[in-house]
């Protein structure tokens, strides 16, 4: 096949140009190997442009993530240097005190701004989860120990009603159920217990997680699942129940709620669709 000076000249002008970002389609659908050539590089070039959008994405991303850490880590790290400099003229009880109250809010910090980098992973697509069979059973079990404290505390009893076996990332999956399971105990009255449900339908298995309180309003709702503006625990961040959801969609689920009556609890259902 004899290819001619001027095709080559085009075709190598259009190369160039595609690097100062213009926007040609050089496929001609004709046989050959020049044309074969031509789609490689158009197909080429296609995929590096994709690329750089995810790029940008998740640098965008991680901007507004960082913007969000630096945001919610002053007010803490102003506490502690103020309790700095009351330390050395402060008695013994008092120091003890206040490097009591440092450590909490370093432990808070840390896991704050482990919590906000995993979620700008998940969102950035940057996680791969790894999806493998495993029963909800399983699930309680590792959701528990993070969870003992709190239901003692208040009294409570965390009851799994019955059994299914999902496919899911354990890890990630027990992270967002340990949120939605802290929510309901922060939700539901002393002495009362959390029902852990289960089941299936044609297009998804579903977890359920449903408290004893008195439910919610639309309001808080429409917030719960956006960061810093749903938290009814005075030391919390209002991350727990993004994050759960940010797990959930990065493996394809969902997170639904239902609302009953009022006084009647709220519902929260964890989607691991087929």
């Amino acid at each position: 096949m004899w290819i001619s000076k001027k095709e080559i000249e085009t075709l190598s002008d259009i190369v160039k140009g595609y690097t100062s970002g213009e926007e040609t389609d050089i496929r001609d659908n004709k046989e050959g190997a020049f044309s074969i050539l031509k789609n490689d590089i158009y197909s080429l070039v296609e995929s590096q442009k994709e690329q750089l959008k995810n790029t940008q994405k998740q640098r965008d991303i991680l901007a507004e993530y960082m913007s969000d850490i630096s945001h919610q880590l002053k007010t803490p790290i102003t506490s502690m240097l103020i309790m700095a400099d009351l330390l050395e003229d402060a008695g013994p009880e008092k120091q003890a005190e206040f490097i009591h109250n440092i450590k909490l809010m370093l432990g808070k910090m840390e896991w704050l701004v482990r919590t906000l980098l995993n979620m700008a992973k998940i969102d950035a697509g940057s996680v791969d989860f790894s999806k493998k069979k495993i029963r909800l059973s399983e699930l309680a079990e590792d959701v528990l120990p993070s969870v003992n404290i709190l239901l003692d505390i208040n009294e409570q009893k965390l009851e799994t009603l019955g059994d299914i076996e999902l496919e899911c990332d354990r890890r990630w999956t027990v992270e967002a159920l340990t949120n939605i399971v802290k929510n309901a105990v922060e939700h539901s009255p002393k002495g009362s217990v959390i029902e852990v449900d289960c089941g299936e339908n044609a297009i998804y298995k579903w977890v359920s997680v449903r408290d004893c309180g008195e439910g919610i309003s639309k309001e808080a709702y429409s917030a719960m699942f956006r960061r810093f503006q749903y938290s009814t625990n005075e030391s919390g961040f209002g991350i727990g129940m993004p994050l759960a959801l940010s797990i959930m969609k990065g493996q394809g689920g969902d997170i639904d709620i239902e609302i009953p009556q009022k006084g009647k609890g709220t519902v929260f259902i964890l989607k691991f669709f087929k």
